[in-house]
């Protein structure tokens, strides 16, 4: 038997509910979400969201097996640590725990830790597939990091010192042009 794997799942997250513009303050705001895997529809879900001070929610309407859905989830929203907005949260409501995204497995929408034996890919891999995964992403992900490094808005310096981002981009380079076609092959 095959575990469940959590990028299997569908989700809803605040992250696009917040960039689609749902988790404006003080308003009332439905849409539809679709799922599909290449060019096949493989689900969809309305809902309706409240942000009103006094008591926030998404309203999820859906079905499921031909069997209607209908519930709220309650959303909490903290002030950011940054001092700008507020961040928000789901509220689990099998587990209570905040969290920015939902899993639908089986019939609800919950936070991954309400369900058991459920892996991330990467768990299922051996520890020698992971290895091999380590390197050739260190070989071929030095792309990325120059198109990062590179990037419009990338900071190097600040005040004058590197940046953390710039010291760890600059590490994985030097992984990368330590990795011979020899180590490759060993793999």
């Amino acid at each position: 038997m095959f575990p469940t794997l959590f990028e299997d799942c569908k989700t809803i997250s605040i992250s696009d509910l917040n960039r689609w513009g749902y988790l404006k303050p003080d308003q009332f705001r439905s849409g539809e979400m679709t799922w599909s895997r290449g060019e096949r529809k493989t689900g969809s879900i309305s809902f309706a969201v409240f942000t009103y001070p006094d008591a926030p929610y998404i309203e999820l309407n859906y079905s499921c097996n031909q069997q209607p859905i209908k519930y709220q989830v309650k959303l909490k929203s903290i002030p950011s640590n940054l001092g700008k907005g507020v961040v928000w949260y789901f509220v689990c409501p099998k587990t209570n725990k905040q969290c920015r995204k939902l899993y639908l497995v089986n019939i609800y929408f919950y936070h991954r830790t309400a369900w058991r034996g459920f892996l991330y890919e990467k768990q299922t891999y051996s520890k020698k597939t992971r290895k091999l995964y380590k390197s050739f992403d260190a070989l071929f992900g030095s792309e990325k990091v120059y198109e990062k490094i590179n990037g419009k808005y990338f900071k190097s310096e600040y005040n004058g010192r590197p940046t953390k981002q710039y010291l760890k981009l600059l590490s994985k380079i030097e992984a990368a042009s330590g990795i011979s076609y020899k180590d490759l092959l060993r793999f």
